[in-house]
């Protein structure tokens, strides 16, 4: 009996040291596992290298990108003002004629012709390039356009809030205004 007794025992030790299915299963993936993880160093290395060097080129691209927009910029804002100049240039050519020419006259009123002529071709000049001057006069007082520089009592009701008068023309470039109109307005 004895035996037989032992023999359950050797049996279950037989079971526990002889593998079955799931074991060998389970084991062969750790293999695997290991190797996987055994040849995935050299192919992850290979990876962050790879990721490394297309983190750089992008951060290349990105710098230059952002040097040659500064270059740009800079190069933008000092020759911003090339085309007003060369459209200014003749009326400065103008002015230089009409002064030499006003050396030698005596006829003030040919000088005042002339002075007129220049001045409204600069006024149109200008008026080519955008720059606008602005009604404020008899408008009702906007501190959107317009900067009060005194208040006087006024003669009607219907002029109180309004401008009277201007001590500089305001003016608008494109839709932005670049220079305010210094007004008086009745009270």
């Amino acid at each position: 009996m004895q035996n037989q007794e032992l023999n359950p025992d050797k049996e279950q030790q037989e079971k526990e040291t002889v593998p079955n299915e799931t074991d060998i299963k389970a084991e062969n993936s750790a293999q695997n596992d290991e190797n996987a993880t055994s040849a995935n160093p050299e192919d992850a290395e290979a990876k962050i290298k790879e990721l490394n060097e297309k983190y750089l080129r992008l951060y290349s691209e990105f710098d230059n990108y952002r040097k040659r927009t500064i270059k740009e910029r800079s190069e933008l804002i000092k020759t911003a003002g090339e085309e007003v100049f060369k459209a200014v240039l003749p009326v400065i050519d103008d002015f230089e004629r009409a002064i030499k020419a006003n050396e030698t006259t005596e006829d003030i009123s040919s000088v005042k012709q002339g002075i007129q002529l220049i001045y409204n071709k600069f006024k149109n000049t200008v008026q080519q390039k955008g720059l606008v001057p602005f009604v404020s006069i008899g408008e009702t007082f906007n501190p959107d356009t317009m900067e009060a520089i005194t208040y006087i009592p006024a003669s009607e009701d219907s002029q109180k809030g309004k401008v009277i008068d201007e001590a500089e023309k305001g003016y608008i470039l494109g839709e932005k205004v670049i220079r305010y109109a210094k007004v008086i307005i009745a009270q």
